[in-house]
């Protein structure tokens, strides 16, 4: 690392490679950025739990009719999803709702037995 007065600059880089770490008063603009992460995170079934509420047979029922996104085996005792196709499969079904693509089924009232509806009467 060269010190400021090494360099003869006011401004010398505190990484090589990077761009200086700064306050937004300090002028300069210039803000840290960390390098992209170069690997798929993965998950297993407890932390797909807590990110999606359904019941396991629902996933894997819902993963033969191809309408979540495939786990696979990392070992043969080991399985796991790829976060960012759940991460995408939550947005998708979120779209769904707002644009109510996705909408939740009515009861058929006609199937009740404590207080059944009337048959309604033909048009005269």
């Amino acid at each position: 690392m060269i010190s400021d007065q090494e360099a003869g600059k006011g401004n010398a880089p505190l990484q090589i490679g990077h761009p200086r770490q700064t306050n937004e008063s300090e002028g300069t603009g210039a803000k840290f950025t960390p390098p992209p992460i170069l690997f798929k995170r993965m998950i297993r079934r407890p932390e797909l739990r807590k990110i999606v509420p359904l019941a396991d047979t629902t996933i894997y029922e819902m993963e033969q009719r191809g309408a979540f996104p495939r786990r696979f085996f990392l070992t043969p005792r080991c399985v796991v999803w790829d976060l960012a196709e759940i991460e995408a499969w939550v947005n998708e079904k979120r779209r769904e709702s707002e644009t109510e693509t996705i909408q939740r089924p009515r009861p058929d009232v006609r199937k009740r037995k404590a207080r059944p509806v009337r048959k309604s009467r033909p048009p005269e």
